[in-house]
């Protein structure tokens, strides 16, 4: 599932194709004719990303909402195909075109009903003016680990798994760390690095979360080969050393999805007042 970076970039994509100009909208696959009719003649007035939710605006015909789900895509100026559930037509010179495929969700919904989407949706890192602290006031009242709780959409908008796996190792967090264990200063570490890697996320259109001094070039390593692209620490890097202390990068599922962590960086947290195993055996203690 396309993580928040890339809707925030079909989102000036959108925007950059057909802002302020009247677009042609049919449904070849037929699912959206009802609506693409409300919408053909309309002006693109407005976009809007929230999380994993895209948004394109349309003055008095509404807004379509958009979530991509697993499957879902977004292409423009791509070849004619009869599978596409929303099709624009228009810009500058009339014939951009942005094509919609296998949307877990392809709407026309009011004001009301889009504020309804934003209010159910934690805070998105990419999202001028959102606030942390609302999703720290969550975290910090559950006993789940932070690595689920990072990709409940209710809690933090927008991140995803490789997100997720990367913000956590490069602040060497247990993943496994309960909610209400985490810290505010630690939440705004997180935040902030956040706000930086998906923004880079946008502006590249790929994922890449290594630093300078781990990038292939420094460590004389050939590039990652992977669907996903991108130089990563952990995500999808099961079994191969860890590109900062050489331990074997592991995964296991938690709710629902495969977590990547490295147990030498991100080590087991310890409840306060309860000494690791380790500190138990030492000599002296």
């Amino acid at each position: 599932m396309p993580e928040g970076h890339t809707i925030h970039r079909l989102a000036g994509d959108a925007l950059r194709a057909f802002a302020g100009r009247p677009v042609r909208a049919s449904s070849p696959q037929g699912k959206f004719s009802d609506s693409a009719a409300l919408l053909d003649g309309a002006v693109l007035e407005a976009v809007d990303a929230h999380g994993k939710h895209l948004f394109l605006g349309f003055g008095d015909a509404g807004w379509v909402h958009i979530h991509l789900g697993l499957i879902g895509k977004v292409a423009f100026d791509g070849p004619v195909s009869d599978t596409v559930r929303l099709r624009l037509t228009g810009g500058r010179d009339g014939a951009r075109t942005m094509d919609l495929r296998g949307p877990a969700a392809c709407e026309l919904i009011t004001e009301p009903e889009k504020q309804a989407i934003h209010d159910r949706l934690g805070p998105d890192p990419l999202r001028p003016g959102d606030d942390p602290e609302r999703a720290l006031a969550r975290i910090s009242r559950s006993r789940m680990p932070l690595a689920p709780l990072l990709m409940d959409q209710k809690v933090l908008a927008g991140v995803g798994n490789v997100y997720r796996a990367e913000v956590l190792f490069r602040h060497g967090v247990d993943p496994f760390l309960p909610g209400r264990a985490v810290d505010p200063a630690l939440w705004r570490a997180l935040w902030d690095d956040l706000v930086v890697l998906m923004r880079q996320g946008v502006a590249d259109n790929r994922i890449d979360t290594v630093r300078p001094e781990h990038e292939p070039a420094a460590m004389g390593r050939p590039p990652r080969r992977d669907d996903h692209g991108g130089e990563v620490y952990v995500y999808r890097r099961t079994g191969l050393p860890c590109l900062v202390c050489g331990t074997p990068v592991r995964t296991q599922p938690l709710a629902a999805r495969n977590l990547f962590w490295c147990p030498g960086c991100q080590p087991p947290h310890t409840p306060p007042g309860v000494r690791s195993r380790a500190a138990a055996r030492a000599p002296g203690r």
